[in-house]
């Protein structure tokens, strides 16, 4: 018998599929990117390119190796791909943020907003045929494509292709910028979804995602950190004024040093010992033994506060602590991520959902386990199905009483719920028990704002069908409408019960309205709001009832700053070192803080896009200053994510 020998993969078979795999890469994340970031940066392109091509080969390498299946496994591919790509840019057309792997493993409750994804999916149609068209191109060409031989040389050659060009990306990054917002912080640090896209392209920050995740399970696996260096507290921590009375607790950090059993604890405990507490003040205790109704109100924003449509609103914003300056950041994983911040003083841990993360640590600082050892009746409520964002098991954690929609909260069956109905329902639940807490997480304001697919819109559309604006604009106030009657029956049935003057309220949203285009927040905003710090000015409500005479506060503060700032003024104690927001009414130095690492200080405002620092009026230029900034923001992000992995509550107080 005369064997005949198999025929050699030519260069060109080799590089014909690489070339498919690359151009399908580079040609959906050209169009990924065109509809959702707002700038395209040359480095952000060649790093795509370089890692695309590594991937390509890679993909080859498997393609090849699967002998007969070859044309089945490349089609599974170019599926795959045009499905991950199409996925995140419908989840960020929905989000405005890309979704982690961690949020793909936990995110089978997201075919509860069926109603809202299948119109993103009906506005945005022609993206369809142009996200799968790779797979098109495949399925007409796929007789012609080569099938390759499968050889050792083969095999050597794909694996070196594949090698050299991450290596070379590698290297690049490594011996380029390292500096916040670089490729090589996104690369290596800072898990931001939307940077790393930018940064790297979003295969390779998918594929970094994954390794993160595995380093989380496996923890033996050694994890780089960015470690935050020598930092010098703004606020002057090595010179004490000993006049001044601090919130902190008598911790003995030498002894909890010593009993360390790593050097992350060690190096925690250092840390926060240094760190300059904030002192109190004339503010302290003055609403001490109040009751403390403490609202996360879904998709709120100043825009929404407004003497015609909004009239209680308007009343509690301008005749209570009226906040000039007040920043609402967006985290980057999930909604859930602003209602952590509300609600703890600290900041999300990047790639986790924190929130119900934190149901499995000791919590002791929030406004439910502070207040109920004092006697408080401490119950939250949410009017959409309880145990989304698993807050069934975060919210009894944080020390309430806690019911949703399938769990001791009945409503009508409607998209959104109406917060009305949840007060009218609630109120009397807790309203005759002194003292009380009570914590409510809203969604009337929840996304989409038309008046055809949502109920509270719609309810509400007369009130707003005069306004000079645009159908979905008008529709996002008419949300808003809800809320605000929902809160003058709270306050109605406060001053009712005799209790209005001795309740203290707090609100605050878990976001802008990004629901909103672009063009829509600059319509409401009748000027074009900058994307990297107004686009999240908002509105925090601080009020009791019947206030000689509004207080202004024209200091810079934040949605991480609650907490504290409620810690104090309700007399609690505390220390204050623990939270990674401050009180208000502090004389510590104000800082904002902002998801990719850019921000505020009485001094100006640092933007990691454009690695500029913009210096306020009567500062002097200080680059010393900005570097320090720079670490000391590092840090807050690194030791807030600490707290939630160490659960480093439970090793500083014990159960």
């Amino acid at each position: 018998m005369i064997q005949t020998k198999r025929p050699e993969s030519s260069l060109v078979d080799i590089l014909s599929m690489i070339g498919f795999y690359f151009v399908s890469i580079m040609f959906l994340e050209g169009f990924l990117k065109a509809n959702t970031l707002l700038s395209v940066q040359l480095p952000g392109v060649f790093f795509s390119l370089l890692f695309s091509i590594s991937i390509s080969a890679f993909l080859t390498l498997i393609t090849a190796i699967s002998g007969k299946m070859q044309r089945w496994i490349m089609g599974f591919f170019i599926v795959l791909i045009c499905i991950i790509y199409g996925s995140q840019l419908f989840y960020f057309s929905f989000f405005k943020t890309f979704y982690p792997v961690y949020s793909m493993l936990n995110g089978a409750q997201v075919g509860e907003f069926y109603r809202e994804i299948l119109a993103v999916l009906i506005e945005h149609f022609l993206w369809l045929p142009v996200l799968f068209s790779p797979l098109m191109v495949f399925l007409i060409s796929k007789n012609k494509l080569p099938i390759l031989v499968v050889k050792r040389e083969l095999i050597y050659l794909l694996v070196s292709f594949s090698f050299f060009f991450h290596v070379i990306g590698l290297l690049t990054i490594n011996f380029g910028s390292q500096e916040n917002g670089s490729p090589y912080d996104a690369y290596y640090y800072h898990e931001y979804p939307i940077d790393s896209i930018r940064q790297l392209g979003l295969l390779t920050s998918f594929r970094i995602d994954v390794k993160r995740m595995i380093i989380e399970i496996l923890p033996f696996i050694d994890n780089m950190e960015r470690d935050p260096g020598v930092i010098v507290d703004p606020n002057d921590p090595d010179d004490p004024k000993e006049e001044i009375e601090y919130n902190i607790l008598e911790i003995d950090w030498m002894k909890l040093i010593e009993m360390a059993d790593s050097d992350t604890l060690k190096d925690m405990h250092n840390y926060f010992s240094i760190v300059r507490p904030t002192n109190k003040n004339k503010m302290t205790g003055i609403y001490e033994g109040y009751n403390l109704i403490l609202i996360t109100a879904e998709g709120f924003s100043h825009y929404a506060v407004r003497e015609d449509t909004t009239p209680t609103l308007y009343h509690m914003a301008n005749n209570g602590y009226v906040f000039n300056n007040f920043y609402n950041p967006i985290w980057g994983v999930t909604t859930s991520d602003g209602e952590y911040v509300a609600t703890t003083g600290l900041i999300p841990k990047a790639g986790v959902w924190s929130m119900p993360v934190s149901g499995e640590n000791s919590m002791p600082y929030t406004m439910g386990n502070h207040l109920r050892p004092l006697g408080y009746k401490t119950m939250a409520f949410h009017n959409h199905t309880y145990n989304y964002y698993k807050r069934d098991i975060s919210h009894p954690n944080m020390g309430y009483d806690y019911y949703g929609i399938g769990k001791g909260l009945d409503m009508e069956n409607r998209w959104p719920r109406s917060d009305l109905q949840m007060m009218e329902i609630t109120v009397d639940r807790y309203i005759d028990s002194q003292p009380f807490h009570t914590y409510y997480m809203t969604v009337s304001g929840h996304l989409l704002y038309t008046f055809t697919g949502n109920s509270m819109a719609s309810k509400n559309k007369t009130f707003v069908e005069n306004l000079p604006y645009s159908s979905n604009v008008r529709a996002y106030l008419a949300t808003q409408v809800e809320f605000d009657r929902a809160m003058e029956y709270l306050l109605s049935r406060l001053r009712e019960a005799g209790v209005a003057d001795k309740t203290l309220i707090a609100i605050s949203a878990d976001h802008y309205p990004y629901g909103l285009q672009p063009e829509e927040i600059n319509e409401l905003a009748g000027y074009t709001v900058d994307s990297t710090f107004e686009l999240y000015r908002s509105q925090f409500i601080l009020y009791v009832d019947g206030m000689e005479k509004p207080v202004v506060i024209d200091k810079p503060v934040s949605s991480l700053d609650i907490i504290p700032t409620i810690a104090n003024l309700m007399g609690l104690e505390y220390d204050s070192r623990l939270y990674m927001g401050q009180d208000m009414f502090s004389d510590n130095q104000p800082l904002i803080i902002f998801v990719d690492r850019s921000f505020i200080t009485e001094k100006g405002r640092y933007s990691t896009k454009s690695k500029t620092f913009y210096w306020n009026d009567g500062f002097k230029e200080d680059e010393a200053y900005v570097k320090n900034m720079i670490k000391y923001v590092n840090a807050k992000f690194y030791y807030s994510a600490k707290i939630l992995e160490q659960d480093y509550y439970q090793v500083v107080f014990g159960k």
